[in-house]
């Protein structure tokens, strides 16, 4: 498992990114590295990405398991941690050298630019345990 992802959620509305290279909005998150733990990546992440802190210690939601296809002639299947957490009191933000802006969405109002559709699944799953329940909302086709 390579990566970490986190939905963190204020006021009903999750923390997304808007990623430079990639050109689109997503979750805060990224690579694992030598030593760390998931939960561990995953709040390195929040706060090298988006500046943000979870008021609480984030809590493990479930493996996000999708097919990465590229220019090689195979494609791999990878997973990542998902996490959730609140805050309170969000911080400000300064643009860095991989993350242009950050946005707390409601997922009624459109976000301006490309918005990658695995990471407004996933924060839409985890809605649900940033309201206090505990399950995840059955998967629907």
């Amino acid at each position: 498992m390579p990566a970490s992802l986190v939905a963190l959620w204020h006021g009903g509305k999750v923390l997304m990114v808007f990623d430079r290279f990639r050109q689109s909005w997503e979750l805060p998150g990224g690579v694992i590295e030598p030593g760390e733990t998931p939960r561990q990546a995953a709040v390195r992440e929040l706060l090298e990405e988006a500046d943000q802190r979870s008021d609480s210690p984030l809590r493990f939601t479930g493996y996000a398991g999708f097919v990465l296809r590229s220019a090689e002639p195979a494609e791999r299947a990878e997973y990542a941690a998902l996490f959730t957490g609140q805050t309170t009191s969000p911080r400000g933000f300064r643009a860095n050298d991989e993350i242009s802006a950050i946005c707390w969405w409601d997922f009624h109002e459109p976000l301006p630019g490309r918005v990658q559709p695995l990471d407004a699944y996933l924060a839409q799953l985890t809605r649900n345990q940033a309201e206090g329940h505990e399950e995840a909302p059955p998967y629907r086709k």
